[in-house]
């Protein structure tokens, strides 16, 4: 990354401008100071104490290299809709039963390997912005650099990447919009699972979940759901605790014979892109099994909530 000094620069320490200016968090810009060639002025080594002058070339090593590649993700050619593609980010339609990244008995078929694979042609490092449970598909991001990574991560934490899900739920809810506020924390018996506690529990974490009902039978719901948290689990486990868990999850619910996973879709993702700022929509249609659940559970009124999704997609 160069950067030529003018005068609307000059007088500036680099420190400024590039926490002021440029948006680098103070890891990033630790990492950089450790990095040879990290911060440069006209190819000279500088500390961020220096003073820029119009005419000087600021340079930050940003392109990663093989020491930052993970020796764990290996390329493998897979199938991979991608979304959204530039130099910075890349948002893919991830599809059901492929996890994010590698780990025992999933070595080979992850977004990380599809991704290190589109990308073989230069040294890549997965910097996944959100991450998906296996078998929720939808729209995943990726971040391309060092420095769209830890733009995209502040976004996240401040609440400026939105998204929207599908979820198809057991049961009916009471009211047709909501929120659901249940603290969620790691139950005492697994890792994995997460329950709803009291606030005041001992590793209680606050979420939050809006939901809006597309459509209801007897015995079935369709919603859309806005996660202002990022709990793991957290949809899951907030329908569950009230009731209506998801359709075909077998961790909080039960399996079902209308579809081999849980149904969640990620149908839409909105962000800041993390150079320019504009706002970016992301949009990834209902796979497969999740239309074939919608019209076996909906039947007559399943074109109603396909127009539903559309609306949000």
């Amino acid at each position: 990354m160069e950067i030529h000094i003018t005068s609307a620069d000059a007088g500036k320490t680099i420190l400024t401008l590039a926490r002021r200016d440029l948006g680098f968090s103070s890891a990033l810009l630790k990492k950089l100071k450790f990095t040879e060639g990290g911060i440069l002025v006209n190819g000279a080594f500088v500390t961020v104490r220096y003073v820029l002058k119009e005419g000087d070339v600021l340079s930050f090593a940003m392109d990663d290299t093989e020491d930052d590649v993970s020796p764990y993700i290996v390329p493998a050619p897979l199938t991979l809709p991608v979304l959204f593609e530039d130099s910075e980010i890349t948002a893919v339609n991830k599809p059901p039963d492929m996890p994010a990244h590698p780990s025992f008995g999933h070595r080979l078929d992850t977004v990380a390997n599809a991704l290190a694979y589109r990308y073989s042609e230069r040294p890549y490092v997965f910097r996944p912005v959100n991450r998906l449970d296996r078998d929720t598909s939808g729209v995943m991001l990726t971040a391309n650099t060092k420095l769209a990574a830890f733009r995209m991560a502040a976004a996240m934490q401040t609440g400026q990447i939105h998204k929207t899900y599908v979820a198809i739920l057991h049961g009916k809810l009471p009211e047709k919009e909501g929120v659901i506020t249940d603290p969620i924390r790691r139950t005492a018996e697994s890792i994995i699972t997460r329950e709803t506690c009291s606030p005041d529990a001992p590793g209680a974490h606050t979420a939050e979940t809006r939901y809006r009902v597309l459509a209801q039978t007897e015995g079935y719901t369709a919603v859309a759901a806005y996660p202002i948290t990022g709990r793991t689990h957290q949809i899951r486990v907030h329908f569950t605790a009230h009731g209506c868990p998801l359709v075909g999850d077998d961790l909080y619910g039960a399996p079902s014979e209308w579809i081999a996973r849980h149904a969640l879709h990620a149908a839409v993702t909105v962000f800041p892109h993390p150079s320019t700022g504009e706002v970016v929509t992301v949009r990834a249609p209902l796979p497969d099994d999740m239309r074939a659940l919608i019209t076996a559970l909906f039947a007559s009124d399943a074109d109603a909530v396909f127009a539903e999704v559309e609306k949000l997609c």
